[in-house]
């Protein structure tokens, strides 16, 4: 569904992808991962085709090189870290412009196009925000909001950098579940990129460690996500634990408390 090959991106003398070679298969969660500074949004944007990239980047078995904006849209639905907010536009209708790539030239968007719309905002708790202008929102209502427009795209390729840094843990955890079950009822390939690596761990099938633009490790959550793995490029302090429920939580100990032995 999205296929990488030695995908490269430089910002002057600054080497920011340094031959990316990766594939997501249809309807397969690859949460992107690192320190800052890594790669993960770059990587992201090159899929997105918003960044020049050298080597190829191919969506759902198309160059992405050689597609109209109409159409990459119909087929890429982005969520970047910084998306354009016009405090005066209304909650729904800055959802309706996810339905943009769907509605023709000189047409207007039709009941099916809202009902797409409103249902999307029911399901991310927007309800009764609909009428309210973006510019009185909270960060966290922003994020949802955000989101809420990208899956009124429903193409199958969603971007999502960072998704969820303005919620709470609660509502972090609602809008990966949302994001989770909306993949698999429309078997949607995500790409992500997440700052918090136990939500990572738990929500992707696989994950995909950047460092320095290039890929550091790459496989499974359990693969990945070793306190071997993760010290050498994350620092000393990183410590893996294993919860009853048999998911990993990466924690970072307290520098005077130091690094101990763990079951990463």
């Amino acid at each position: 569904m999205i296929g990488l090959d030695q995908v490269r991106v430089r910002y002057g003398g600054t080497v920011a992808l340094a031959g990316i070679t990766e594939r997501a298969a249809p309807g397969e969660w690859l949460g992107v991962i690192g320190p800052n500074g890594a790669g993960k949004t770059t990587l992201l944007q090159a899929v997105a085709r918003q960044v020049r990239h050298d080597g190829a980047v191919e969506v759902c078995g198309q160059p992405t090189s050689g597609l109209s904006p109409r159409k990459l849209a119909r087929l890429v639905a982005y969520v970047p870290q910084r998306p354009l907010l016009p405090p005066d536009m209304t909650v729904s209708d800055y959802v309706l412009l996810g339905r943009t790539p769907h509605i023709g030239y000189l047409r207007v968007e039709t009941d099916a196009d809202r009902s797409i719309c409103a249902g999307l905002i029911g399901q991310l708790g927007l309800s009764d925000l609909a009428a309210r202008e973006l510019g009185t929102l909270s960060g966290g209502e922003l994020q949802r909001l955000v989101l809420a427009r990208a899956l009124a795209q429903q193409a199958p390729v969603l971007l999502l950098d960072e998704p969820t840094s303005a919620l709470d843990l609660g509502r972090r955890v609602d809008a990966l579940e949302l994001v989770d079950k909306l993949r698999r009822e429309r078997s949607l390939t995500v790409l992500s990129a997440v700052h918090d690596l136990t939500l990572a761990g738990q929500y992707a099938d696989r994950l995909l460690l950047l460092d320095r633009g290039a890929v550091a490790a790459s496989g499974p959550p359990a693969d990945v996500l070793r306190e071997d793995v993760l010290r050498r490029h994350f620092g000393p302090g990183v410590q893996v634990l294993t919860t009853a429920s048999g998911d990993r939580a990466v924690i970072s100990l307290r520098p005077d408390r130091g690094a101990r032995p763990g079951p990463g």
